[in-house]
């Protein structure tokens, strides 16, 4: 197939530090070119993807979310990808707009939690496109949304090389916010004894107003900031420390940092929010717990967990070549007008107007 991927405009892809989305992009773009498809992504011009590209802005676009720039950019990335078969759009106002146009089938994947108010938009995007989510939770946490599948994240496994925890500390890998929960993963860290090392996106003011006023004065000898990294720094990270510490209060999505520790052979502790009950399977790949409190008592007990029954888990469910296969089904419903008896979008009328591009 020819296959055509917009990435928001906010972040380059794959990201130089913290970017969820567009690691997924940047993985979803590697793999789909591996199974001989063609593939062009539509990004920022620094993006580094190893894929063809198109491009408006010439660099990564501050701050995230300004309407204009994503206006701008989908109106450009349709005009270049308008010969492809399908075009999987990962921006909110691409499929709005665009979608049920003459042109290309249109896929798109959310990959943030369902608000009220994105539930509003979102019910309209899902009359025009196929919608896709990333998690069981987030599908159930908006059931008047017809989402056709969910497709959990998968990872290159050739990019997380098992390490074997011997650095000896406990990580915490996320943004500096109190749904990610530094502040918790510090409690946890010193009420069981050990060194906690804290890797965090730091770069918004309400991030940095949590941190001087949260996080900054539970910090000792015993907690050590290092700020945000590569994904190469994060692996090796990953490779050495005992467990990730996640001890999230808000329904993530998903939780990449979740399956790149798996990956790397590092059982997880976290709370059983968002789709963490899906990610880690209690008493084999970490311990889901009730609260913080609760998580402490787990940190003697990460010896349990066999390191090779992590990655192996990663390997069998969060593989690259597992969401790719996933996709592509999606995508040859899409092109075929099948995607199941659930999406309401064939029976809309406005989908069958010719809208010029």
């Amino acid at each position: 197939m020819r296959i055509g991927l917009i990435a928001p405009p906010f972040v380059a892809v794959p990201p130089p530090g913290y970017g969820g989305t567009e690691l997924v992009i940047d993985l979803l773009a590697r793999g789909l070119q591996e199974a001989g498809h063609d593939v062009r992504l539509f990004t920022v011009h620094e993006s580094t993807c190893p894929v063809p590209s198109g491009w408006w802005y010439e660099r990564a676009m501050e701050p995230i979310g300004m309407g204009a720039v994503e206006a701008t950019h989908v109106t450009a990335a349709y005009r270049e990808l308008a010969d492809v078969d399908v075009v999987h759009d990962h921006t909110l106002l691409g499929p709005l707009v665009f979608g049920g146009r003459r042109g290309p089938a249109v896929v798109t994947t959310c990959h943030s939690p369902f608000t009220t108010d994105l539930c509003q938009v979102y019910s309209e995007i899902a009359l025009r496109v196929p919608v896709v989510a990333i998690s069981h939770a987030q599908r159930a946490s908006a059931p008047q949304i017809p989402i056709i599948r969910v497709i959990h994240h998968g990872l290159d496994l050739r990019d997380y090389p098992v390490g074997d925890g011997g650095g000896g500390y406990l990580l915490f890998l996320a943004r500096m916010s109190p749904d990610k929960g530094p502040h918790r993963a510090i409690r946890i860290a010193r009420a069981a004894g050990r060194r906690l090392v804290i890797v965090a996106k730091m770069r918004e003011p309400d991030e940095v107003a949590f941190f001087r006023s949260q996080v900054e004065p539970l910090l000792g000898p015993d907690i050590e900031v290092v700020g945000e990294l590569s994904a190469a720094e994060r692996v090796d990270l990953l490779q050495g420390a005992i467990a990730l510490v996640n001890p999230i209060e808000w329904p993530e999505p998903f939780g990449l940092n979740m399956i790149e520790a798996l990956a790397c052979g590092t059982p997880v502790l976290t709370l059983p929010h968002g789709a963490a009950p899906e990610i880690v399977t209690a008493g084999l790949t970490g311990f889901v717990r009730r609260d913080a409190d609760a998580l402490v008592e787990c940190v003697d007990r990460i010896d349990l967990i066999d390191r090779s029954a992590c990655r192996a888990e990663v390997q069998l469910r969060f593989s690259m070549q597992r969401m790719v296969d996933d996709y592509l089904d999606v995508y040859a419903g899409a092109v075929l007008g099948d995607c199941g008896e659930d999406w309401p979008g064939t029976a809309d009328p406005r989908l069958h107007e010719a809208h010029p591009m």
